[in-house]
């Protein structure tokens, strides 16, 4: 398998699987064997991929968790809710629907146009009143991404319009500029990422943005949601339904922004 930090190698194994209350028996899952391709492995505070897309794109075409979840009847609802913690706070998966105490406001729900990862149209990606972008059509959401990411043209147009700098693959802009919002328009509403929400952390004088290319080798013309946009974002995840559901999450108050 081969992912965005590299290539590893290994054999399917089955195993007993078990998330809080919920089992599924004899799962088959890929043993991992050799990492060596896997760039900063040795540092990760992980031990795998929990993948959570659809049996389209699964190594082998081997049944997702998320098939054999809907076949054994264990969950209230087809879905799945991510929330990611600010600050140093926890994180939280829920099978089987969501959890309120981290949604604020109404889900807006968008179908999925490619059942294979989550994905949906991309309308526009915008850069305050600077730029607005409508080449690339289609944007995935992955909490398995860390950053936002998207096609080299388009990422070196918006880091030009933010005031951004590019050093060996990582983007900069001084703590103290004045640096436009980016914004995501899908299903016809605004996503807006502030300053604040783009910031990974300070080096300096200067700001990392959570920011990167997808690499010549995409396989295809998107955008990435990472971790960076669902930290501000509490995404649905509707299995059934085949759609995502987005709101504004709901944060501790001394966190939220």
């Amino acid at each position: 398998i081969t992912y965005g930090s590299g290539p590893v190698s290994g054999h399917f194994i089955r195993d007993d699987v078990r998330i809080g209350d919920l089992f599924v028996r004899e799962f088959t899952l890929a043993e991992v064997v050799n990492t060596t391709g896997l760039r900063g492995y040795d540092t990760w505070k992980f031990d795998g991929v929990f993948g959570l897309a659809f049996r389209r794109i699964s190594l082998g075409g081997v049944p997702t968790l998320m098939q054999r979840l809907a076949k054994t009847g264990q969950l209230e609802e087809l879905v799945f809710g991510f929330y990611l913690g600010k600050g140093g706070d926890d994180g939280e998966l829920v099978f089987g629907g969501v959890n309120p105490e981290h949604v604020d406001g109404d889900f807006a729900y968008v179908d999925l146009n490619l059942v294979a990862w989550w994905s949906v149209p991309l309308e526009a990606v915008r850069v305050g009143q600077r730029l607005r972008l409508t080449s690339t059509p289609m944007v995935i959401v992955d909490s398995g991404t860390s950053l936002l990411a998207g096609p080299e043209d388009d990422v070196a147009r918006v880091a030009r319009s933010l005031g951004a700098v590019e050093i060996s693959g990582m983007y900069f802009v001084m703590c103290d500029a004045e640096v436009p919002s980016l914004t995501f328009v899908i299903g016809g509403k605004p996503y807006v990422m502030e300053k604040e929400d783009l910031i990974l952390k300070a080096a300096g004088g200067a700001c990392i943005l959570g920011m990167q290319t997808t690499g010549a080798n995409s396989q295809l013309p998107m955008w990435i949601l990472g971790n960076v946009f669902m930290r501000k974002y509490y995404v649905q995840f509707d299995w059934g339904r085949q759609r995502l559901g987005f709101a504004r999450a709901r944060h501790a108050p001394d966190n939220f922004v």
